[in-house]
């Protein structure tokens, strides 16, 4: 039996209320979330989530308070979280915002920082501040100062715009090496480099004239004091958009692949890549395990001569995030690589928890199945290596008058071994918990 709502409960509800009368709201009020019992001190959602989880609500704006955008998540000390708003998809119009709860459990929201452009990851580095990635570089702020935005700092300032671009992959990400390097996505400015008559666009040598400069992760070596190299080398490339970077504590560098967006909705499949020092993944020649793309020959793509994926997900999946659970509310996972699925079309709107071995890498299965919604399942392609795992959120599509279809953006890990969540498309946050209601 569902344990009685807390008492902060009516303050989310009137703010759904309040959300679902904004005229200019209309598309918002459809991605509302109804609530019913509780999920571990907060109100569960009707999602239906793996035997013995809940996933609750912990924020849905309405109005002008919080982020638009809700992206990248981090803890703070004493429970409050930074949270990274990419705004839009326009230049300036991001921020970075503090999060953190009164006495009776209402979330409260402070800006630190406004006019970024499109920021997205924010961590903790190898010196213990905190460093935030925007659209074209690096940045560092205290969030505990009293004046944040007067501590931002540029770390790296070199990346490229590419918010003019068509099929543009404009958002950073990054993740520290062992070293304290930084390693820095640089996404693809085009989907699958061609023209408009749907052929290559090649330089002299008869590779991509994008691929040179894009499409890849840069390492810029870590000087210590908070300080890295301007300069960078290419740590790997053929690579579309690696929002999705993780680090074992082993040392192997994981990547989430988002593919190329062809009209069909089941192909082509995006991906887990292993990350090495010169190692090419592909892009724009290749997808899945060695299928060139449209437009580009079979001698062209060379596809054999590609690094192959460690795992194929389901197609537009969309993994923004991965993480290594740690926690302690659930020893079951530990261990194991947490995956957020993003993606718009029927396989995407998931959490997922892939088993891994010793290194951190995924197991995997061959001939295994994606469910996708409303119902159903699809096969991988024969041969084909697929995570084995569980999906903590099986139930995250759309049902009317109760909830949208999910649209996960960065995980965390909080002190109590919870998992948070983003929203960006929901404009909400919210938190894994152990279920109150026995399975």
């Amino acid at each position: 039996m569902a344990r009685p709502c807390p008492v902060w409960l009516p303050v989310v509800a009137l703010s759904l209320i309040l959300s679902l009368g904004r005229p200019d709201d209309a598309r918002a009020a459809d991605r509302v979330y109804a609530v019913d019992g509780g999920c571990g001190g907060r109100p569960a959602t009707t999602v239906r989530t793996a035997p013995g989880y809940c996933l609750g609500l912990v924020w849905q704006g309405a109005g002008g308070e919080g982020p638009r955008m809700p992206r990248g998540l981090l803890p703070l000390d004493g429970g409050d979280w930074l949270v990274t708003d990419l705004g839009g998809w326009e230049p300036g119009r991001g921020a970075v915002w503090r999060l953190s709860f009164d006495q009776g459990g209402a979330p409260r929201w402070r800006r630190l920082v406004r006019g970024l452009s499109m920021p997205h990851t924010a961590a903790r580095g190898p010196d213990g501040r905190i460093y935030v990635s925007e659209m074209n570089r690096i940045l560092t702020l205290d969030p505990d100062a009293a004046d944040p935005a007067a501590t931002v700092r540029t770390v790296i300032g070199d990346l490229p715009d590419n918010r003019l671009h068509e099929n543009r992959h404009p958002l950073s990400s990054f993740v520290f090496d062992g070293d304290g390097a930084l390693l820095v996505n640089v996404g693809a400015p085009s989907d699958r480099c061609i023209d408009a008559r749907g052929r290559a666009r090649v330089n002299a040598s008869g590779a991509c004239v994008d691929s040179a400069a894009t499409a890849q992760v840069r390492r810029h070596a870590y000087l210590g004091n908070g300080r890295w190299a301007e300069a960078s080398t290419v740590f790997a490339s053929g690579l579309r958009n690696s929002i999705a970077l993780v680090r074992h504590p082993s040392g192997t560098i994981l990547q989430g692949e988002n593919s190329v967006d062809l009209t069909t909705p089941d192909h082509p499949y995006d991906e887990i890549n292993v990350l090495r020092q010169g190692g090419h993944y592909g892009w724009p020649y290749c997808v899945d395990l060695a299928t060139p793309l449209p437009g580009w020959s079979a001698a062209q793509a060379r596809c054999s001569e590609r690094d192959r994926p460690v795992a194929l997900l389901p197609p537009h999946a969309a993994p923004l995030d991965l993480i290594y659970y740690d926690g302690a509310m659930f020893p079951e996972l530990r261990g194991r690589l947490l995956m957020s699925w993003h993606g718009y079309r029927r396989a995407g709107g998931r959490i997922v928890a892939a088993e891994t071995d010793a290194q951190g890498r995924p197991l995997t299965d061959i001939g295994g199945r994606y469910a996708i919604y409303p119902r159903g399942a699809l096969s991988y392609p024969a041969g084909a290596p697929s995570i084995r795992g569980k999906v903590l959120t099986p139930g995250w599509d759309a049902v009317a008058g109760r909830q949208p279809r999910g649209s996960p953006v960065a995980l965390a890990v909080a002190s109590d071994g919870s998992i948070w969540v983003t929203d960006d498309r929901s404009r909400a946050i919210f938190r894994i918990a152990r279920s109150d209601v026995a399975p």
